[in-house]
């Protein structure tokens, strides 16, 4: 698997962006509703991507007028952030990013700002290295799955061997220009398939940092507790 390139040391601040956008900790996320997750994977894409050097605009893929709208519908108490986050204008999308918004785009399964913000955000972080989840700032691949069934639906519902996200959308983007990805015509005879189809797990890019605070609690309050004499 591959790891991830931000430097160890800043989780703290994604932590803070998360806190300062819900209020919560990204692992206490109540996502039992739509309207929770929703607000849920906007934060954590916007908390990951605060993360990285640049504008977190820029990183998170939406231009100043959008993360503006963004935060004044989703997270109003944090509008005053946008203004920090937005930086100079983002640069135009490359090609890339915008081939996967607009598939994205075109299997919208859900109404409203969301799924379009949503699509720009997945395209822009798909360029990153790691685990589509990863780049989200997600706590698991679960929550990505779940993300592409809400907000995508007709093209999420066509992985039905599992891919890996990213390598799904390139594969659907070859096959909609009528291009053969593969020279392999099956999956399982592939001597890349552990490319496409490898395990996905691991730790959320911010989690570490309530492990090592937990940690130093309990470090400090054996410190802090006076020490008994043998009797």
């Amino acid at each position: 698997m591959e790891q991830p390139t931000t430097p160890r040391g800043r989780e703290h601040i994604g932590t803070a962006a998360y806190r300062a956008l819900t209020g919560c900790h990204p692992a206490d996320a109540v996502i039992d509703d739509d309207f929770g997750f929703d607000g849920h994977v906007l934060a954590s894409i916007l908390a990951v991507a605060a993360m990285e050097d640049g504008a977190v605009a820029g990183r998170a893929g939406l231009a100043a007028a959008d993360l503006a709208s963004l935060l004044a519908q989703r997270f109003p108490a944090a509008c005053g952030m946008g203004v920090a986050w937005c930086g100079q204008d983002a640069d135009a999308d490359d090609d890339e990013v915008a081939m996967v918004r607009d598939l994205l785009l075109a299997h919208r399964s859900s109404e409203g700002d969301t799924g379009r913000w949503l699509a720009a955000m997945i395209a822009r972080r798909a360029m990153e290295p790691n685990h589509l989840w990863e780049d989200l700032g997600l706590r698991d691949r679960s929550e990505l799955s779940r993300l592409l069934s809400r907000h995508f639906a007709p093209i999420a519902s066509r992985n039905t061997q599992n891919m890996r996200w990213k390598r799904f959308f390139y594969r659907a983007l070859c096959e909609s220009d009528g291009f053969v990805m593969c020279t392999t015509p099956v999956c399982t005879e592939c001597r890349d398939f552990d490319l496409c189809f490898g395990d996905e797990s691991g730790e959320s890019r911010m989690a570490d940092r309530r492990r090592e605070a937990s940690l130093q609690v309990v470090v400090s309050a054996t410190a802090a507790s006076p020490s008994r004499s043998p009797e």
